[in-house]
């Protein structure tokens, strides 16, 4: 068997010209999802790992199960479907039919990935809940009593959320976006990149009462919502929520890094975001 890296929540495999990425979690005997990933969060990772060994890919052919608009705002990768056969496309992204994905750049070849035997069960109780939860949520007559964002908002910042990206405002970085400094200043579009890792300043945990009613319908199931106030190295700080399927509790000084994932669903849409997770995972 190939080495297996931890990665993002996830666990990979190099095979010459590929990588196969997939959940470490098993439902049932099979390879399942995480609470808030799909295979869109699976695709970003695998793309993450890509490029920290230095591959460089512009864009990657896929089937529809991956959100394209998602991973070009956290990667800058463009998704290609098949029906794009004029558009010349070096990289393929294979979906399999449990939680596991394939990067290739050759199809002519067999691939030969024999995955860890060592997967963590998921209380198929807790799955069963977590995904009726989120079904409910998906629905379209299902209405958040928190902040409204629209689909056209949260695109128009997907970019710099999903991507780390920070404003220049003087001699520092703003994080998260803004479009007016504290004098009431017009800032600079976010172009500057944040290392994906933080340090933890203060935490909470939301009660399942207590949560923001966008997360009513898993808080309960979750048990809370594990949060995060953090600095980053570059000075900006932020909240983010820590990864559902990361079995984390924070203590201030402790390092954490940033991974795509679900936040919750408005209008039918999933809406990505970072979470946070300890450096080791």
């Amino acid at each position: 068997m190939k080495e297996v890296i931890d990665w993002q929540g996830y666990l990979a495999m190099f095979d010459e010209d590929a990588l196969m990425i997939q959940s470490p979690f098993t439902l049932n005997g099979s390879i399942d999802f995480g609470s808030d990933s799909d295979y869109t969060t699976m695709a970003i990772a695998g793309l993450h790992l890509l490029f920290s060994r230095g591959i460089d890919i512009t864009s990657v052919r896929s089937l529809p199960l991956v959100n394209t608009h998602a991973v070009k705002a956290a990667t800058g990768v463009e998704v290609m479907s098949d029906e794009e056969n004029d558009t010349p496309c070096e990289w393929n992204l294979l979906v399999g039919e449990e939680a596991t994905l394939v990067f290739t750049n050759n199809l002519e070849r067999d691939l030969a990935f024999h995955g860890p035997a060592d997967l963590e069960a998921l209380d198929p109780t807790f799955a069963e809940d977590m995904a009726a939860a989120w079904s409910r949520e998906l629905e379209l007559t299902h209405v958040s009593q928190g902040a409204y964002v629209s689909e056209s908002a949260y695109r128009e910042g997907a970019n710099a959320r999903l991507g780390l990206l920070a404003q220049h405002s003087g001699d520092a970085l703003v994080w998260p976006p803004r479009q007016l400094d504290q004098d009431g200043e017009r800032i600079p579009t976010a172009n500057q990149a944040l290392m994906a890792r933080a340090t933890v300043e203060s935490w909470t945990k939301l009660s399942a009462a207590g949560a923001p009613s966008e997360f009513a319908l898993r808080a309960p199931v979750l048990g809370g919502i594990q949060t995060v106030f953090v600095q980053f190295e570059q000075g900006p700080r932020g909240v983010f929520l820590v990864a559902d399927d990361a079995e984390y509790e924070p203590t201030i000084g402790d390092q954490v890094s940033f991974v795509v994932r679900r936040i919750y669903a408005q209008e039918g849409l999933i809406r990505y975001g970072m979470k946070a997770i300890p450096t080791n995972s």
